[in-house]
């Protein structure tokens, strides 16, 4: 059996920011989303299954505050809104792959 060290494991700095913006129920969805290019409000409120409006504008904005999604304006007419992700953003995709894979070998998914 191993020995168990006395001292306790410190979560790195960099994974508990990244959790801070991921952890959030809605973000990763969001981001996955918006991989497949860019996308107006009410597209992503479809591919963004049992969210609501409110929490989609919240959600977009805190993403965009961290750099990961941007918003760009086509003043029209009609005016449009269309949401895109960053390079960093970009830089997710990999990972929220590799974290859907893991979660299909290795967590019960259960019905609601």
């Amino acid at each position: 059996m191993a020995e168990i060290d006395d001292e306790s494991h410190v979560c790195d700095a960099a994974v508990t920011l990244a959790f801070s913006v991921l952890g959030k129920r809605w973000n990763g969805m969001i981001i996955s989303s918006l991989g497949g290019g860019p996308s107006t409000f009410v597209a992503l409120r479809r591919g963004v299954s049992g969210i609501s409006d409110t929490v989609l504008s919240d959600r977009l904005a805190e993403l965009a505050d961290a750099g990961l999604v941007a918003r760009a304006v086509d003043a029209g007419p009609p005016v449009t809104v269309s949401y895109s992700l960053t390079e960093g953003g970009r830089g997710l995709l990999p990972i929220l792959d590799q974290l859907g894979t893991w979660a299909s070998e290795n967590l019960e998914i259960r019905a609601h």
